[in-house]
């Protein structure tokens, strides 16, 4: 069994109810996730943020970076619905720039995942979900088609759809999946990497997979950059519909 340090526990009454984790991965790396669970959760969501995804997790459970990401922000909506949720950060060995850029589609990546998946089946039998928003969405599709075991299935949230630097999940043989894929995606999502225009082409990687799905949203409000948390892209304003929509999905699949 995979050993782990509890640096922070809110609530002793129920076992990690907001707790802050390493997870050993690699020889000499660790992986610190942030963890709320609720009594007896029926799912498990493993939740990957967009950007650089160096969240700088602290001892205490607080954002170095990244708390206003869509699923940093929305982790309690979750754990509301019933769910479990892990927040992952960049691993040890990822503390500083360029993070997880360059890194989220290599074995290593998918090697430190594993490792918290493991970590996760030691705490309960619930299914797991890989949930992904923006560059967190190649993340989740490209540990997925690794094989990773104990996957029950993934949540891609506005998703890398062009992409120039690296291969956007559009690009990724998505048709090899067969475990449920549920995709999230703003109509009016304004980010460049994002345009709602290309979700049909991904969408048809998936059309043999019997368990699939599509949720489009509308509404909410943008600020700043388009490609930022608080734009369309990020489900701002929305968040709670969004996090409804989703988890009823995944609870019945």
């Amino acid at each position: 069994m995979i050993r782990f340090i509890v640096l922070s526990l809110m609530c002793v009454a129920t076992l990690f109810a907001n707790s802050v984790v390493d997870v050993p991965t690699r020889s000499g790396v660790s992986e610190r996730i942030h963890v709320l669970k609720s009594e007896n959760p029926r799912a498990v969501a493993i939740l990957f943020a967009g950007g650089h995804g160096g969240l700088q997790i602290g001892d205490d459970g607080k954002y170095g970076w990244g708390a206003g990401n869509f699923l940093v922000r929305s982790a309690e909506l979750f754990v509301k619905a019933g769910l479990m949720v892990v927040v992952v950060d960049a691993p040890s060995d990822r503390q500083k720039e360029p993070y997880l850029n360059g890194f989220r589609q290599t074995k290593e990546h998918v090697q430190d995942t594993q490792a918290v998946i493991a970590w996760v089946q030691s705490q309960t039998n619930a299914p797991i979900w890989l949930v992904g928003t923006s560059r967190g969405t190649q993340s989740v599709a490209s540990i997925a088609l690794a094989d990773v075991k104990g996957i029950h299935g993934i949540v891609l949230t506005s998703t890398i759809l062009h992409d120039t630097k690296s291969k956007a999940v559009s690009e990724l043989d998505l048709e090899k999946l067969s475990i449920p894929v549920l995709v999230a995606h703003h109509e009016n999502d304004g980010c460049s990497h994002c345009s709602f225009s290309l979700v049909e082409n991904m969408m048809k990687k998936l059309d043999k997979n019997p368990h699939k799905a599509l949720l489009t949203f509308q509404g909410g409000q943008t600020k700043g950059d388009p490609c930022n948390a608080f734009g369309y892209h990020g489900f701002n304003g929305i968040e709670q519909e969004v996090v409804m929509k989703m988890t009823d999905w995944m609870l019945t699949h």
